[in-house]
């Protein structure tokens, strides 16, 4: 490969880390309210110890993502909580789980 040009799988791989750093960290901000945490187990179906076991795994925090995205007060709270756009946190979840809404 010539120098300068990017590779795009390196590119993939740095998004995936970055998407995930996101996750954990928007995770972290849910958890800190316990009735949030109560309606995210509620209704993603994930118990307390799948989460836990779970938390470094793309599709656990695609599934955190998602919540998040589905309550836009949350979204634009969290978003705020740690320094990111709500933009930022809907594209992390697309990273996770790519395949999200396809047929």
């Amino acid at each position: 490969m010539p120098p300068g040009e990017s590779n795009p799988a390196n590119l993939r791989g740095v998004q995936q880390e970055s998407s995930i750093v996101t996750g954990l960290t928007a995770l972290a901000w849910t958890l800190a309210d316990p009735a949030r945490a109560q309606r995210l187990l509620d209704l993603t179906g994930l118990t307390p110890e799948a989460l836990r076991a779970g938390a470094g795994d793309a599709s656990v925090l695609a599934a955190l993502l998602d919540f998040l995205a589905g309550h836009e007060p949350d979204l634009i709270a969290c978003a705020e909580a740690i320094g990111l756009a709500p933009t930022e946190l809907v594209r992390a979840r697309d990273v996770l789980q790519p395949d999200r809404g396809a047929a």
